[in-house]
């Protein structure tokens, strides 16, 4: 990225421009935005990134604030959870100590879930829950297409690196690394669509990501 300066406080304008309506921890601030900086129809869409411990199986999960479904579209809120540590095998790292390229893929597969709602009505968000909870199969639809939304968005070095992090990560349990192979794309996958993407317009590309997954 040619990062631009403010020329007062020289702050990134990416910074200034994506943070709105946005909270953020401070030690993962630069790379929040730097993910938020690849989802320019989110700026204006209210999310808090906060550390939670009560993520046990998760690095990380995007949920919609649930008081605010009912209310038009625009005044949703979103809340990502972030587990402040990242569980190995036979120790515990704070999350903030994970390379930052993979930290940003991880941030941008969340944000791709956010995305995801945003296209959907209340009931349609109700249901994604529902048959999150419910199927295996409707978990790996849904992974795989926030995948696919930070692919579309140019993340797609940096979704890699976060596959690759994990499935090559030698404190990785070997189950959790077949969920991840199993539910979410894999890097052949990624590297494909790219190649799909390089051959299209922004229009077709938008085409592409509705038809994949049935989006609405």
């Amino acid at each position: 990225m040619d990062i631009k300066r403010d020329k007062e406080n020289n702050t990134p304008e990416y910074a200034i421009r994506f943070s709105q309506n946005k909270e953020i921890p401070k030690i993962l601030e630069q790379i929040v935005l730097q993910a938020l900086s690849h989802y320019p129809e989110l700026l204006h869409t209210r999310i808090r990134f906060r550390f939670s411990q009560k993520l046990k199986k998760s690095v990380m999960a995007a949920r919609p604030v649930l008081r605010t479904l009912f209310q038009r579209r625009e005044k949703r809120r979103y809340t990502i959870l972030i587990n402040p540590v990242f569980k190995l095998t036979q120790h515990i790292e704070p999350i903030h100590h994970l390379p930052t390229e993979v930290l940003i893929g991880w941030v941008g597969h969340e944000l791709g879930h956010i995305m995801d709602y945003e296209r959907r009505t209340t009931w349609g968000i109700a249901s994604f829950g529902l048959l999150y909870w419910l199927s295996k199969r409707f978990i790996r639809k849904a992974e795989r297409a926030a995948d696919t939304f930070a692919v579309h968005r140019g993340m797609a070095p940096f979704i890699l690196s976060t596959k690759e992090f994990i499935l090559q990560h030698s404190y990785l349990s070997a189950r959790y690394k077949d969920k991840i192979a199993r539910l979410y794309l894999s890097p052949d996958d990624i590297i494909e669509i790219v190649a799909r993407l390089e051959q299209e317009t922004p229009l077709e590309r938008e085409k592409l990501l509705a038809k994949d997954f049935l989006l609405k």
